[in-house]
């Protein structure tokens, strides 16, 4: 007997859940989006850069604005190496936490506050002490101050099951005042300017101020890959993210893993704040960070959390970036088309995980296939 109700439709299709999907068909499925989304915003300049509409053949010079942006000279390919590297750091830092199914929106914060503690330990100790003991005492601080940052709302969730995501969404806004409140202290002529710092800079290797940089965080790369996948510690994080309850049950300690994990991913975060303290900026201000806390949680998620592949997920957002200012920059348009470019990408890239996890079944197409 049929459950349908007079003058019901049968629905066209219905989604179900993929269980698994190998690996080449999920990033299959995510360079159709890139794709599409490019497509569409040839589409979009087309019709809204006034330099394409008078020359349409030229349309290629769309698509050759996002290579040139990131390979168009050797510094502008440094250049996106560099911004790689400090977006891949920030990621890699949330990523212990977000597969311990602990929401930590905090990695902007985390990393403002790492640079703050760089700078002031250069500020009050620069010149004083031998360089290397300079370097070592910032990178210290930095470490310390992200991991306090990212101890107190993880002591706040294992004790009293607080939301850690609004807790750390609130501490972001707590570093950029801290940050403020030192600027005013340190810069005597209210201009909220702090000058780069003539000391605590890291020493280059060979004539590139960013190999170094690039260096360490391929290798935190790597030593972040085996302590999730192959470590005791890794193994406990991935049960405690399934199931508190089963964790509890083979006799893990739950609260000391999350505390423990937040200490690390906050630590993280302290060094990508002293890799743009100590080896870029030399300076700090409330825009150190640049959104970039926010943005990696995107790269840690499109790369579900694999540490390898996130060197992909981080080189395609930077990619979108640098071509983004370059369409600016040649077409001579404000910075919102480009920022409208990057976000129609951005939304078939995130829209195609939608298929990668659920499948699309035509309901009469397969009772047509039945009969």
């Amino acid at each position: 007997m049929s459950d349908k109700r007079p003058g019901e439709r049968e629905p066209l299709f219905h989604l179900s859940r993929r269980h698994a999907i190998p690996w080449w068909q999920a990033w299959g499925i995510r360079v159709l989006a890139i794709f599409l989304g490019m497509l569409v915003c040839g589409v979009v300049a087309f019709l809204l850069i006034e330099k394409l509409q008078q020359r349409p053949e030229r349309i290629g010079d769309f698509y050759y604005a996002f290579i040139k942006g990131a390979f168009g000279t050797q510094r502008k390919f440094w250049k996106f190496l560099k911004n790689i590297a400090i977006l891949l750091c920030i990621a890699l830092a949330l990523t212990p936490a977000f597969r311990m199914h602990f929401w930590n929106t905090g990695g902007e914060g985390q990393t403002l506050v790492g640079v703050l503690a760089c700078i002031a330990v250069d500020f009050y100790l620069g010149g004083t002490i031998p360089e290397p003991l300079l370097l070592v005492l910032m990178l210290a601080a930095s470490l310390l101050a992200g991991a306090l940052w990212g101890l107190l709302p993880a002591i706040c969730r294992a004790q009293w099951g607080t939301n850690e995501t609004l807790f750390t969404l609130m501490m972001n806004y707590v570093a950029t005042y801290l940050v403020a409140f030192f600027l005013e202290v340190w810069v005597k002529s209210g201009s909220g300017v702090l000058p780069q710092m003539k000391t605590g800079k890291l020493p280059t290797l060979g004539s590139n101020s960013y190999l170094l940089i690039i260096l360490i965080v391929l290798a935190l790369t790597v030593c972040l890959y085996i302590y999730l996948n192959y470590t005791k510690h890794g193994y406990e994080i991935s049960v405690v993210g399934e199931s508190v309850k089963t964790a509890r049950y083979v006799g893990m300690n739950d609260k000391k893993v999350i505390i423990r994990t937040m200490l690390l991913s906050g630590a993280l975060c302290g060094l990508a704040g002293y890799l743009i303290g100590a080896g870029l900026d030399l300076s700090v201000s409330t825009q150190s960070v640049g959104g970039q806390g926010f943005t990696a949680i995107m790269v840690s998620w499109l790369a579900n959390f694999n540490p390898l592949m996130m060197i992909l997920t981080s080189g395609l957002i930077q990619l979108l970036n640098q071509g983004a200012a370059q369409i600016s920059q040649d077409f001579d348009v404000s910075g919102a088309l480009p920022n409208v470019i990057v976000g129609i990408i951005l939304f078939f890239i995130i829209g195609s995980e939608f298929f990668v996890n659920y499948r699309i079944q035509f309901i009469r197409k397969e009772k047509e296939a039945v009969k």
